[in-house]
């Protein structure tokens, strides 16, 4: 955190070196080609260590941005190969004034002029802008979307750090003052472009909600430990039934999290047409989910969670930073509901029931 960035050289260094860079890249561009599962496996773990740095910017949004984008090849044979050796960092920049993580919301706008595009405009809180080597932008081309790759020290580009709730990941605004970008560097743009961009922000919600659990995990641990050392009138607290309520509750929230997590990681890998309904199941339960195991931690580490000596505030401070990203409950639940209307238009309404039905339960 007093980096400054969140980025540790050495760390990056030694998960570059592990692959983990290149774990759900094609094998084409030097990765693994591993599944969603492996890759939540690995995420949950990463959220338990609380890690720091550009790795989720880079693997889980800016990777599969530009390798599922239909353009950009001579981009994808630069870039995708050097993060998938870790000698390159990407971050996206979608969001803008509206805070929304819906692409309709996107009014950025491109311009067509003399064998390039001039972008114009600002992005909001773009995780590890400051560290990455590149950065690719939404915008509108036409009235459509389209996906532009910006190198990141083009003429043009400012970056300003963001104040943060969470200060292990970064938030930076991202400013385009008539950044020229050659036609080369248009990824995608209209359906295509949406289509890439849609299977991003899957990706990029699960191994988030797969990060939150490992974050839940770890504060169920360190509350159950403080809670059997902790003493209060000659007991360990943890014997006092309010204490171990609170405890249970938050090992309901973890595990359930977890379930959903996998689910939805299991149906992107296998391409499952209910897979952006599991989607939002999870970050719908994932978000209430954490901030709730968060107030618990709290309330029984008492004042001790709030101070430095503790870590408990660390992992609260990223469940409600992971609470708004990607959407949260209120922005998921509000997409169920449009999956559900638009499926029963279809007459694929009871199977998508029955994923929800089987999620809650």
């Amino acid at each position: 955190m007093e980096s400054g960035t969140s980025l540790d050289p050495a760390l990056w260094r030694k998960i570059a070196e592990q692959g983990w860079t290149g774990m759900i890249l094609s094998e084409e561009y030097g990765g693994f080609g591993m599944g969603m599962v492996e890759m939540a496996a690995a995420f949950e773990e990463m959220g338990r260590a609380l890690l720091p740095g550009p790795f989720f910017s880079t693997v889980l949004m800016a990777g599969p941005l530009l390798e599922h984008a239909p353009n950009g090849r001579s981009a994808k044979q630069k870039y995708l190969p050097a993060i998938s050796s870790g000698e390159a960092k990407g971050a996206v920049a979608l969001l803008e004034d509206s805070a929304s993580w819906s692409p309709d919301s996107i009014r950025m706008n491109a311009t067509s002029s003399a064998g390039s595009y001039l972008l114009d405009g600002r992005k909001l809180f773009v995780w590890d802008a400051a560290v990455a080597d590149f950065l690719i932008s939404v915008a509108r081309l036409n009235g459509e979307l389209a996906l532009f790759l910006i190198p990141a020290k083009a003429n043009g580009l400012r970056i300003t750090a963001l104040p943060a709730m969470d200060s292990t990941r970064e938030l930076y605004e991202v400013a385009f003052e008539g950044v020229s970008v050659p036609r080369e560097n248009l990824l995608a743009e209209g359906k295509p472009a949406r289509a890439a961009l849609d299977y991003m922000l899957n990706v990029a919600t699960v191994g988030l909600v797969a990060e939150m659990t490992g974050g839940m995990q770890r504060l169920l641990e360190m509350t159950v430990e403080y809670a059997k050392t902790r003493k209060q009138f000659g007991r360990p607290i943890g014997q006092f039934q309010a204490v171990q309520h609170l405890c249970a509750d938050m090992l309901v929230y973890t595990e359930s999290s977890r379930s959903a997590a996998y689910f939805a990681a299991w149906a992107i890998q296998e391409g499952v047409p209910e897979a952006q309904l599991a989607v939002s199941v999870a970050k719908a339960y994932a978000s209430d989910a954490y901030r709730e195991v968060g107030n618990r931690a709290i309330q029984v580490h008492g004042g001790m969670g709030f101070t430095w000596e503790n870590d408990a505030h660390l992992f609260y401070r990223r469940a409600k930073a992971s609470e708004l990203a990607f959407g949260d409950a209120i922005y998921h639940r509000e997409r169920i509901a449009r999956l559900v209307i638009d499926a029963s238009s279809i007459g694929e309404d009871e199977a998508i029931l029955s994923v929800v039905n089987s999620q809650i339960t």
